[in-house]
């Protein structure tokens, strides 16, 4: 179960952000930023979508559609033709992030498609 926390709100959007935290996004979401976007209800009762992205001191909700997620990994040079974060840059952002805690630097980690379902071994046992 996820944990409520204190810590200050902040709603941007992607442009709007400092360099560092706009690295350290990338560097949490190397696969695009479309798949990872949740929505809520903003102070004014409209549904908004948003990446969300935690640090140490603040909690982000980085304002974007699914358009405006595929727009910025498309005109950033740091990610591949096909929306993967370059290796090297990975690397490097790898390296000057490696002692915050918050960002995950696991090599071995695997894309993982949330749309997913598991699908029963044995298809014989559906409920009706």
């Amino acid at each position: 179960m996820a944990q409520m926390t204190n810590k200050p709100r902040v709603i941007k959007d992607f442009d709007k952000l400092e360099e560092n935290i706009q690295e350290q996004i990338k560097l949490s979401y190397p696969y695009g930023f479309a798949d990872h976007l949740i929505r809520f209800t903003n102070k004014d009762g409209l549904y908004v979508s948003a990446l969300p992205f935690e640090t140490d001191e603040k909690y982000y909700l980085v304002r974007m559609t699914v358009a405006k997620a595929e727009e910025i990994i498309e005109d950033d040079d740091d990610f591949d033709d096909d929306g993967n974060l370059k290796a090297a840059v990975k690397e490097e952002y790898s390296d000057k992030y490696s002692d915050l805690d918050y960002i995950n630097t696991d090599e071995d980690e695997e894309e993982v498609d949330p749309y997913a379902k598991d699908k029963p071994e044995n298809d014989d046992d559906d409920e009706d």
